[in-house]
């Protein structure tokens, strides 16, 4: 290679690892792209709607979210935190709920050595005091961490500003591409807006449906802390796949210690609320979100956690959505299908 070719390379490895360095920012950065998508798909229904200027839609916009965000606060988080704490009390007592069942399996089948009788003892001496530390950390994490609650407002600074002049950030980005091919970038942004704002919607609406649904499955069958439970099972349907199967661990764990039976009630109440959202709300509610297998959004959530931690795992799945639609759109269409129109002189 020429001298010109080695600077491109070294250019092309620096900017690499400063993009790497400042990872997290990015995902800070997208993570405000997409509520801004958001409130501004909601802007435009007030406009539509309402018939008002987008001066005074944007305002009420951002009105009317912390209004939301301030009744929630008021109103749902500290019985959360409350409970969430006599939540991580009592999760591992089950352990000894666990271990008085096992042993009743054994009286039921005498002369059966279901599982060596010193296992749930060890197993319980040597995890049941790191159960309580990490629920504790876990919720401190949301509720009492600095740098979390920087985020959130670096993150809500970032969308007013993308919201206030879209067209400027979106242009500024398209500028980035050649001429002749800043058409296409931008009809492709659209693609992408479309797609998060569709995903947004069905997301919220089915956090909302799984949330109240195991609420008042969980006031049914009388488990404790149904509240604390039922806002877990909501906020963790966010992240597809691996969200709702960690929500069952904590009521099933409390469940336990008034019955082994209620604990297989919470799991059968679980299993049919995902059945419930995956045959009925994701065909109806999603019908106009982006199409994602199984397999993808599993291993993009792993990889995602992986290289970027909590936060890569909570925007793995918009950030699959964008990324899907620039490959189907730019390298499929533009790149991979006008091959099969050339000549090949390779054969």
């Amino acid at each position: 290679m020429n001298l010109g070719k080695w600077i491109g390379l070294a250019v092309l490895c620096i900017s690499l690892y400063v993009l790497w360095q400042i990872r997290q920012v990015m995902l800070l950065g997208f993570a405000a792209v997409v509520l801004a998508s958001a409130m501004n798909a909601l802007i435009r229904l007030l406009i539509a709607r309402l018939k008002i200027k987008r001066g005074l839609a944007i305002p009420l916009v951002i009105g009317l979210l912390l209004g939301i965000s301030t009744v929630f606060g008021l109103l749902v988080i500290p019985p959360f935190v409350a409970q969430s704490q006599e939540l991580a009390n009592l999760v591992p007592q089950s352990a000894d709920r666990l271990v008085a069942l096992f042993h009743w399996v054994e009286q039921k089948f005498p002369g059966q050595n279901i599982i060596d009788e010193n296992f749930f003892e060890d197993l319980k001496r040597q995890y049941t005091p790191l159960v309580g530390p990490i629920l504790s950390n876990f919720f401190a994490f949301f509720s009492n961490s600095l740098a979390v609650v920087l985020n959130i407002l670096l993150v809500l600074i970032l969308s007013v500003m993308f919201l206030l002049e879209p067209d400027k950030y979106r242009g500024l980005f398209v500028r980035l591409f050649p001429a002749f091919y800043r058409r296409r970038v931008d009809d492709v942004l659209g693609l992408c807006e479309t797609a998060l704002d569709n995903w947004m919607a069905g997301t919220l609406f089915n956090m909302f449906v799984i949330g109240l649904s195991s609420f008042i499955g969980l006031l049914v069958l009388q488990v404790r802390l149904p509240l604390a439970n039922a806002l877990i099972a909501g906020v963790l349907e966010a992240i597809p796949t691996i969200g709702p199967t960690f929500s069952v661990l904590p009521p099933m764990a409390i469940a336990l210690l008034d019955a082994p039976w209620k604990a297989g009630a919470v799991l059968g109440l679980y299993f049919l609320i995902q059945q419930l959202e995956q045959y009925f709300l994701v065909p109806t509610v999603m019908a106009k979100q982006v199409s994602l297998l199984p397999a993808v959004t599993l291993l993009s959530q792993i990889i995602f956690a992986i290289f970027f931690g909590f936060l890569g795992l909570l925007l793995a799945l918009p950030l699959v959505i964008v990324g899907q639609i620039w490959i189907k759109e730019v390298v499929v269409k533009d790149i991979l299908d006008p091959w099969s129109e050339r000549p090949s002189k390779m054969l």
